[in-house]
């Protein structure tokens, strides 16, 4: 069982910038950087930080996850957007749930489980109108750290004694480039104390995954597992250490597929209190979230800034010997995030050039079907009747044809 103790952070501030320079600058003396500024409350607020609000705006949207006629949407660090989605035509937004530090959610059996920094929340959502607090266990999930895409950090202001680290602010701005540092800061900061059931969906980048009366969650380095047969008290069983920068999990069958910025590790669950290591398939540096089919992984990786050096693109791995994952094709993307597969056609989030459509019937060929640009995409998910995707604080809806997709409706959550 893990305990409350110091944390760790540490974090290589890496200091890829844009040559661009104004007229009056000299070039290479200036540069454009993304700068992350510390969002936190006292340990007071942070105990009592759980609540269930009226609707409001969306700050940053994050992940999206899909329970009946409901779609969950994470406001990054800040909690969950419910929207009652019973007509797809038009969604419409019940609620907020305050969550303070949350970036994800599953759902079984009308009870939610969400991440609070190291605490996992149970929340009853039997009457959606009335959401009700039914557990929190605390510091379950030591490394839940999750660090924005920027490569300044300014958190020499954080009063460690009386404060706790939520969330980031993000914002790009100019500085001399010899003036920033790139060295490795380590901080101490205290700890703040799909099959069975019916079970939701969320995305490619999600961290929480429930497979039968379990829930897996990852964090930077371990595959934190929870028994729910008891689904209002989780129990905490130990963890699994798993590797580094582990992002994202994906279940097929009798095994966890994990994305990290290193690689894709493959897991068997065939006892699930115990997942145990059958393979990797190693890359280059880059942020790596994974969907599987039969006897394919598809893994899109994002080069550039905090994610590393590696070239952007679709990575196609064969999986028909898991023990040995082979790579197979590789095909260039710009700024790929969340993808989704659905029967033949696979679905990727490429941030600010779209969502592509992609014919994977003859893979590893793979031609496109679809494209469409104009939209930021962060996340997708591909659903019996629908495709759900969010994008730049935008819920859009698609309906499937045969080969191709049609927008059937979009909510602005802002």
């Amino acid at each position: 069982m893990k305990k409350n103790a110091l944390l760790i952070l540490s974090f290589l501030t890496l200091t890829l910038f844009s040559c661009e320079t104004n007229d009056n600058e000299e070039d290479g003396e200036f540069a454009d950087f993304l700068v992350a500024r510390p969002i936190t409350m006292t340990r007071a607020e942070f105990a009592n930080s759980v609540d269930i609000i009226d609707p409001a705006p969306i700050d940053e949207s994050g992940k999206i996850y899909a329970y009946r006629d409901y779609i969950f949407v994470n406001d990054k660090y800040k909690g969950v957007h419910v929207i009652d989605n019973s007509n797809p035509e038009s969604p419409q937004k019940i609620s907020f749930i305050k969550i303070a530090g949350n970036v994800d959610i599953s759902i079984k059996d009308n009870f939610l489980y969400a991440d609070s920094l190291t605490d996992l929340i149970v929340l009853d959502i039997s009457d959606i109108n009335s959401i009700e607090i039914v557990n929190r266990l605390e510091g379950v999930l030591r490394d839940n750290v999750v660090w924005p895409a920027a490569e300044i950090f300014e958190w020499e202001d954080i009063d460690y004694e009386n404060e706790i680290l939520v969330g980031w602010e993000t914002t790009v701005e100019r500085r001399k480039i010899e003036e920033v540092r790139t060295d490795i800061f380590f901080e101490d900061a205290v700890a703040a104390n799909d099959s069975g059931g019916d079970t939701g969906q969320g995305g490619s980048l999600a961290r929480f995954k429930i497979v039968g009366d379990y829930l897996y969650a990852v964090d930077s380095h371990n595959i934190n597992v929870f028994d729910i047969s008891n689904l209002e008290a989780p129990q905490d069983l130990d963890d699994v250490y798993a590797g580094f920068d582990i992002e994202t999990i994906f279940n097929r069958g009798e095994h966890l597929f994990l994305g990290s910025m290193r690689g894709m590790y493959i897991y068997n669950i065939s006892n699930p209190a115990t997942p145990t290591f059958v393979s990797e398939f190693e890359h280059g540096t880059a942020c790596d979230p994974v969907v599987v089919d039969e006897n394919y992984a598809y893994v899109t990786l994002r080069g550039g800034n905090f994610c590393g050096a590696t070239e952007s693109g679709l990575y196609i791995v064969d999986i028909t010997t898991i023990e040995q994952p082979e790579l197979k094709v590789i095909y260039p993307m710009d700024e790929p995030y969340g993808l989704g597969i659905k029967d033949d056609k696979l679905f990727v989030c490429d941030g600010s050039s779209g969502l592509k459509v992609y014919d994977k019937s003859a893979v590893p060929d793979l031609p496109q079907l679809n494209h469409f640009k104009d939209i930021v995409t962060f996340d997708v998910i591909p659903m019996e009747e629908q495709l759900l995707m969010v994008g730049d604080g935008i819920l859009y809806q698609y309906e499937y044809l045969d080969n191709e997709i049609h927008l059937i409706s979009s909510l602005n959550l802002n």
